[in-house]
């Protein structure tokens, strides 16, 4: 049983084994004007993120300020439950091998946080490291962690503030990682804290997560390419061709292609198909196919082959204004 590190000063022993109950007054969130009375090693970090601009550097120094300190065991991975809500989509096969094979040629680098189950003895819950514990599952060694006990509440700040401190979550992960917490009961405070946005933008994500279905964004995927802009359009095409749009996503062919192909495939099915531009050729009297004329339903366009006459093009721009005072002079008859 790896040895636990508590967030407040320790009052009992370290060894204990009962998971302690989440602490009412402690609340870790970012950016609250209300006080917090029991401070932690979280709240610290939360309260210290709006200091540091780049996102990177934000991840990082969260990762850092949890584990400073404290003791990096080693665990069965096996014995390592995913956090009881759920942040990302599934990566690809691609994705899992490559950061599959960074940890077998470089090692583990940065510990994952864990804590102790809160329903099962000698086993934990990933805080953040999602991806670096499937890696080392599927390579067969042990996962450096650290171990805290942390409240639901610090848990899901942990989550999602490492994720949003890297962009690492796309926009509908973020869009229904903010919707699952809304559904566990989490206040808007602590969702807002998770995902380090304001007031208005959580509301954005929280309606948005409603505007397709769950099931469908799953067949799509996390789509990384595309933002909140495409996602709204995507969004309005399939509230107009609910049941084309499942045919579609149901199909494998639409399987098979990762996920951004899935959502551009969608998005241009769904679309309205633009009608295409008439082809008309203009031939000078001896035959001589001059010009290609394109004519769609607002506007006209005329390309001339310069194999055929060369410099003619120039010579009818040099006519232009004559040709336009003459259709305007008709115009007026």
């Amino acid at each position: 049983m790896a040895r636990k590190i508590s967030f407040d000063p320790i009052e009992s022993s370290p060894t204990e084994t009962a998971p302690r109950a989440p602490m009412a007054n402690s609340r870790p969130l970012m950016g609250l004007e209300r006080s917090i009375k029991q401070a932690s090693a979280l709240g610290a970090i939360s309260r210290s993120l709006g200091g540091i601009n780049e996102k990177s550097k934000r991840a990082d120094e969260i990762e850092q300020q949890l584990i400073k300190g404290q003791v990096i065991v080693e665990l069965d991975p096996g014995s390592i439950d995913a956090s009881f809500v759920r942040d990302r989509m599934e990566a690809s096969e691609a994705q899992r091998s490559e950061f599959r094979e960074l940890i077998r040629n470089h090692g583990q680098a940065v510990p994952i946080l864990v804590r102790p189950h809160p329903q099962h003895d000698d086993r934990y819950e990933v805080a953040f490291g999602h991806r670096r514990l499937q890696a080392v599952k599927e390579l067969g060694i042990k996962v450096k962690a650290v171990v805290r006990d942390l409240s639901d509440e610090q848990l899901v700040i942990a989550q999602g503030q490492e994720n949003s401190g890297r962009t690492d979550l796309t926009y509908i992960e973020r869009a229904r990682f903010a919707a699952n917490l809304e559904e566990r009961n989490f206040s808007r405070e602590t969702i807002m804290a998770s995902l380090n946005v304001d007031k208005a933008a959580l509301s954005r994500l929280i309606s948005f997560s409603k505007e397709i279905p769950g099931s469908l964004v799953d067949q799509i995927g996390p789509a990384p390419a595309f933002g909140r802009v495409r996602w709204s359009e995507l969004a309005e095409l399939i509230g107009d061709n609910l049941k084309k749009a499942k045919l579609i996503a149901g199909s494998a062919d639409f399987a098979a292609m990762d996920s951004d192909q899935r959502f551009e495939f969608l998005h241009k099915s769904l679309s309205p198909k633009r009608p295409q531009s008439e082809q008309e050729v203009w031939s000078a009297k001896d035959g001589t196919k001059v010009a290609r004329l394109s004519r769609g339903s607002t506007k006209i366009s005329m390309t001339f082959d310069n194999r055929v006459a060369p410099d003619f093009g120039d010579f009818v721009k040099s006519r232009l204004q004559d040709l336009f005072d003459e259709y305007r002079a008709r115009k007026r008859a």
